[in-house]
């Protein structure tokens, strides 16, 4: 069985959302942060710091 990575992200977001609870706002700043930075001068470090 495949499933696409970005249906098992969602899974895993909308399942953590629901459990944990956590404020909208937050959610929002993190998902926003996270775009931000993916598209920064930090980009590369983030990457080989994650790998």
């Amino acid at each position: 069985m495949d499933v696409p990575l970005w249906f098992a992200l969602l899974c895993v977001g909308v399942l953590g959302v629901k459990l944990v609870r956590p404020p909208w706002w937050l959610v929002a700043v993190l998902l926003l942060g996270g775009y931000l930075l993916a598209d920064s001068l930090l980009a590369p470090v983030i990457d080989t710091a994650v790998k």
